[in-house]
C-alpha cells in the first residue's frame, strides 16, 4: 500500500473510532442513563426502537467502516510490524477490532437480540430488563473505553 492510502484510511480510522467512541458515551452516560429511569416494560419498549433505528446506512459506514479499515491497516503493517509506528497502528486496530467490534458482536448484540425478542409486559422481561441494564452497559463501557484508545492510537500512528 502506498504511504498516501495508508495515510488516509488512518485518518478515515482516527474520525470513525473517534465519532463512535462519542456515540457510545452517549449511551452510557445519558441514553442508559434515561431508560433505567423508566418503568421496565416502557425502558424495553423505547430500547427496542432504538435498537431498530441505529442500524441505518451512516452508524454502518462508520461503524463496519472502521472495522474495515483498520482490518486494512492491520493487513498492510504485517511486513513492517517491527517498526514503532507500526505496531502504535496495529494496536489502534487491535482496540477497535477487538475491543469494539468483537465486543459488540459477542457481547451486546445477543444481548440485543433477546431483548427483541421478549414481550415488555411479562415479568421475564422486567427480570431480563434488570440484567440487560447491567451487563449492557458494562460492555458499553468496555467499547467506549477500546474505541476511545483505537482513536488515539490512530493519532499517535499519524505523527
Amino acid at each position: 500500500m502506498t504511504d498516501l492510502l495508508i495515510y488516509s484510511l488512518t485518518l478515515y480510522s482516527v474520525l470513525g473510532s473517534a465519532i463512535i467512541a462519542g456515540v457510545l458515551f452517549i449511551f452510557s452516560n445519558t441514553i442508559m442513563a434515561s431508560l433505567a429511569q423508566l418503568p421496565a416494560a416502557q425502558g424495553i419498549v423505547a430500547m427496542q426502537h432504538i435498537n431498530r433505528i441505529i442500524l441505518n446506512p451512516l452508524f454502518f459506514i462508520l461503524f463496519l467502516g472502521t472495522a474495515f479499515t483498520s482490518t486494512l491497516l492491520a493487513v498492510s503493517q504485517l511486513w513492517h510490524w517491527l517498526k514503532p509506528s507500526s505496531m502504535i497502528l496495529l494496536l489502534a486496530c487491535a482496540c477497535y477490532l477487538v475491543g469494539t467490534l468483537l465486543v459488540t458482536m459477542v457481547f451486546n448484540v445477543p444481548m440485543n437480540n433477546a431483548l427483541k425478542a421478549i414481550d415488555p409486559q411479562t415479568v421475564q422481561a422486567t427480570e431480563l430488563w434488570a440484567t440487560y441494564l447491567r451487563k449492557w452497559i458494562f460492555w458499553n463501557h468496555v467499547r467506549m473505553v477500546a474505541s476511545l484508545l483505537a482513536a488515539v492510537f490512530f493519532i499517535l500512528a499519524l505523527g
